[in-house]
């Protein structure tokens, strides 16, 4: 479980293609504390990791892993979000973050305002995914709450700590995003399919 806080960013330093699987190699500054077999939230996927090697290590993404999210589009040098799992009885500052990508969206407006930018995002709605206004909604890794929750589609809004410290500063629009709707909102959803 994960929180959404981005504890720091990472590099993508190599990617490997193995049969159906990706491995993917990233430095960053939290490498020499984490250890085999830990899992680390990337851009909001959840990986295992598999080696370490100073400032870089390496996991590994499957087929389900790699159909569904944007993990098979990162390219050596890319910037991704980085947060270890949380640990039990840890401030939870963010909300519950599985790990688990439901899917991609993409982003189609970003918007300076002030001090601050607003980015919209719009997704596949026949997976039957929704947002609620004023609930939680996972970017990239990022727990965030929704404005203007749309059928297919959702704002957020975001202070210039997050911005510097994340890597929504590089979006643009079209940037293919990871999605993780909110543990609520999914039950709620079913539970008004079913009916």
């Amino acid at each position: 479980m994960f929180t959404g806080i981005i504890e720091t960013l990472g590099k993508v330093a190599d990617i490997k293609k193995d049969r159906d699987n990706i491995h993917i190699t990233v430095d960053s500054t939290i490498s020499n504390e984490l250890k085999i077999d830990q899992s680390v939230s990337h851009n909001g996927i959840c990986l295992t990791v598999v080696a370490i090697n100073n400032s870089l290590y390496t996991v590994t993404a499957i087929a389900e892993t790699i159909q569904k999210t944007n993990i098979a589009e990162w390219k050596v040098g890319d910037i991704i979000n980085l947060e270890r799992g949380m640990k039990l009885g840890d401030r939870l500052d963010g909300h519950l973050v599985q790990g688990h990508v439901d899917q991609t969206g993409n982003c189609i407006t970003i918007e300076e305002a002030n001090g601050s930018w607003n980015y919209t995002f719009e997704y596949d709605e026949k997976l039957s995914n929704i947002t609620i206004e004023k609930g939680s909604i996972t970017v990239n890794g990022v727990s965030l709450t929704v404005v203007n929750s749309k059928k297919n589609q959702f704002g957020v809004s975001i202070i210039p700590y997050t911005f510097e410290n994340t890597n929504f500063k590089n979006f643009t629009v079209g940037t293919k995003i990871n999605l993780e709707f909110d543990v609520i909102g999914k039950y709620v959803s079913r539970l008004y399919k079913n009916e």
